[in-house]
């Protein structure tokens, strides 16, 4: 049995130019992004003796100072909630976070930083702001404007067009 056609399907890649440019745009972000992340990735460890995902869970819960539901920071991050909840047990452990009762659901639990942990992740976040300044140094403001724009139009189209 045939899979239904798209209405993309009808225009064959090699008819169209903008095809083959766009296919070396998609490579070329996931070799920056990967290279950004690695690197990223490798200067929490050293500076901070962190991980990306625990400053991820952190920078979720900075911008929602009032506190996150388990669900909501897993919904938040597209990871699951086995996931989060290992990392926040072990910011809880380290001090950075604290698990509070919801009231009116025995089961749920809303996580905020500490004092500590937004401490510690103002620390970190100003680094990180200067690593990725640093990694993308090759643009300059007028581009970073023009390609967050590209970019953040490629989101929104497609955000309405796939379910």
């Amino acid at each position: 049995m045939s899979a239904t056609p798209r209405p993309s399907d009808d225009l064959e890649a090699d008819d169209d130019p903008s095809s083959k440019a766009r296919l070396r745009l998609w490579l070329r972000m996931i070799k920056v992004n990967r290279m950004i992340e690695a690197e990223l990735r490798e200067r929490l460890r050293i500076s901070f003796e962190t991980t990306l995902p625990r400053f991820d869970v952190m920078s979720a819960l900075y911008r929602n100072q009032s506190g996150m539901k388990m669900s909501e920071l897993s919904r938040s991050l597209m990871v699951s909630n086995g996931n989060v909840t290992g990392i926040v047990d072990r910011l809880t452990e380290d001090g950075m976070t604290l698990r509070e009762a919801v009231p009116g659901d025995r089961r749920a639990a809303r996580v905020k930083l500490t004092q500590r942990g937004v401490q510690e992740f103002e620390r970190q976040a100003d680094a990180h702001e200067g690593w990725v300044s640093e990694l993308l140094a090759g643009l300059n403001g007028t581009e970073s404007a023009e390609l967050t724009a590209a970019l953040s139009g490629i989101l929104q189209t497609n955000e309405r067009t796939i379910p």
